[in-house]
């Protein structure tokens, strides 16, 4: 069997291994339609091979626009890369000026889009793009090229031997892809990952898949992040089958349909789910209520390994038979394991999904190491709530004198596109300064404590990691999310946006006339005084120094789109700040 060095090499791999009747699925309209591994492999060529006869060359950049994971992304992503082109996935909700400056950046030649509505945002730039030689598009769209077209052009065969010679000529130091990091201020960053970065990170990760052939993976995390897409090359060298959710607002249904083993999350969806099971549980009564709480509480002190010894194992046994059981249920029936990225996962949320049965396996890394450095594992005793695992075979890190957490290892980098001088700012004797403090423990475990960047001093010379505050404040129900401010000023204080969802239903409840106007509601002085009670009891967690003095509140939600999150859902602070100057002032003061 050919040996995995290069990323093409997977649907090989798959095919002479496992050669799956459901490599990929996707639905459309009613009917989820499969793609097999060996349609994969051939798809691939056809795709290949139309792409030389448009006159594609080696190292020609093609980037790839879509709002949802689905089989069009991978057959076109695998056919990319064998020409020897490089494959540049573009985050679908950010601003047309983005667009433009990674399209010119890249020196595109060729843009997939998935739909109608970036279309008109790509064609609202394309004109300041002078490498761009054409678009097509997955979905029909009148007047659009389709992708079916290059499909077309590849239907004869006769230059499979090209498109084998180019495969041949890619080495697995080559580069694959340029992914462009979201970035909470400035310009993107072309991050530049080589085949190796991304196998070795696969092949390392493989041995803590709890997983067996022939499982079902259901992904819906935007597969122009690294998280998502590392993990579906993972699922294809275990021979997994992978449905691609419809999309957001659709997850309840597609998790009935598919009934997934596995899934990757974002702490802020874990967040979600468990609030509307939690609301659910407070709207019973009786009996049932009160099971249902000591269900949560008992959840809620969860140890993996049997770690609160048999009579905690014994309750969490009838917890899980009466209550626990429904959460499985509700999330499809045979999920095995979901792993966590992206954000810091509330340990709460770690031991409740535990204690139900659904381990969350919480992992780290960057854009820039391929992306996992660390990640917890069921099974080895490798499972430590509260921190993310350890390191995988392979990856070293080390902690600089100042906290910080340096990563070396075949997973890392080869740089930033274009860009020298900001490679050079992060790599130092071959480690990568990941910007994040951490520590290791004596199990070697890995937590994180904080952003470098991140971490502020106030006026008095007192340290404030605004990280460790948001996490913990944003276990409130009433609070959505929260931006811990105060650098340079005498205090700590915040800018909430409420969890409106629920806040509108505790004030309904109260009987307070808001209903609808968020403005009105976040000045009711209840609400205010409500919300004050829960900043008060996550401050006692905290230092006197470190503690939020004031807030405000914000009536708008907190979205990608209005330029308050990355699309990885991480805070702008620079623009948040900036957005609600108007707080900030009102809080501090005038500086005039």
């Amino acid at each position: 069997m050919q040996k995995v060095t290069r990323l093409f090499d997977f649907p090989q791999h798959q095919l002479e291994k496992f050669n799956l009747d459901i490599a990929f699925s996707t639905k459309y309209g009613e009917e989820w339609v499969h793609t097999s591994s060996q349609e994969y492999v051939d798809k691939a060529n056809q795709f290949s091979r139309g792409l030389l006869r448009l006159g594609v060359q080696p190292n020609d950049k093609i980037a790839i626009i879509t709002h949802v994971n689905k089989t069009e992304w991978h057959i076109a992503d695998i056919g990319i890369l064998q020409t020897g082109a490089q494959n540049v996935p573009i985050y679908p909700t950010i601003s047309a000026e983005d667009y433009e400056y990674i399209l010119n950046h890249s020196e595109a030649s060729y843009v997939i889009v998935s739909d109608a509505e970036i279309l008109e945002k790509l064609n609202s730039i394309k004109q300041n793009v002078p490498s761009l030689k054409e678009v097509y598009a997955f979905e029909e769209i009148p007047g659009a090229k389709n992708w079916e077209e290059i499909f077309t052009l590849g239907e004869d065969k006769a230059n499979q031997s090209e498109v084998d010679a180019r495969k041949n000529a890619v080495t697995t130091d080559d580069l694959a892809t340029i992914i462009y990091t979201s970035g909470t201020t400035g310009r993107p960053k072309g991050v530049m990952l080589s085949h190796k970065n991304i196998v070795s990170n696969v092949l390392a990760s493989e041995e803590r898949v709890p997983l067996d052939a022939h499982d079902v993976a259901l992904s819906f995390l935007p597969i122009c992040h690294i998280f998502e897409r590392m993990v579906v090359y993972l699922y294809q060298y275990c021979g997994i089958k992978i449905y691609f959710a419809e999309s957001i607002e659709k997850m309840g249904d597609n998790l009935k349909e598919v009934k997934p083993h596995v899934m990757t999350v974002v702490p802020r969806l874990l967040e979600k789910v468990y609030d509307k099971i939690y609301a659910k549980g407070a709207d019973l009564t009786g009996i049932k209520k009160k099971l249902f709480f000591w269900a949560i509480e008992l959840g809620h002190k969860f140890q993996p390994y049997r770690g609160n010894g048999g009579w905690y194992e014994f309750q969490l046994g009838i917890a899980r038979k009466l209550i626990f059981s429904k959460w499985q249920e509700g999330l499809g029936g045979n999920l095995k394991v979901m792993v966590s990225g992206s954000a810091a996962l509330q340990p709460r949320l770690g031991r409740v999904f535990g204690a139900a049965d659904i381990p969350v396996m919480e992992g780290y890394g960057l854009t820039e190491t391929s992306p996992v450095i660390a990640v917890n594992d069921q099974k080895n005793n490798g499972w430590k709530i509260g921190t993310v695992g350890r390191m995988l075979p392979g990856v070293e890190v080390k902690i600089a004198e100042d906290g910080e957490i340096l990563c070396k290892g075949p997973n890392v980098m080869m740089g930033y596109y274009k860009d020298e001088e900001k490679t050079k700012e992060v790599m130092e004797g071959g480690y990568f300064h990941t910007g994040d403090i951490g520590e290791v423990d004596d199990d070697g475990f890995l937590k994180i404590t904080d952003r470098k960047k991140e971490i502020f001093k106030t006026s008095g010379g007192k340290y404030v990691a605004p990280q460790l505050i948001e996490n913990l404040m944003k276990q409130s129900r009433f609070i959505e999310q929260i931006m811990v401010i105060g650098e340079g000023e005498k205090m700590p204080a915040a800018i909430i946006q409420p969890n409106f969802e629920f806040v509108e239903a505790w004030a309904k409840r109260h009987n307070l006339e808001v209903s609808g106007d968020r403005k009105k509601l976040i000045s009711d002085p209840k609400v205010v005084e409500r919300i004050q009670e829960e900043v008060d009891h996550y401050n006692e967690k905290f230092g006197r120094w470190e503690r939020v003095k004031l807030f405000e509140l914000t009536p708008d939600e907190w979205s990608v789109e209005e330029g308050h999150l990355t699309p990885t859902l991480k805070l702008k602070r620079r623009i948040i700040k900036e957005k609600y100057a108007d707080l900030y002032t009102k809080i501090y003061g005038s500086k005039e």
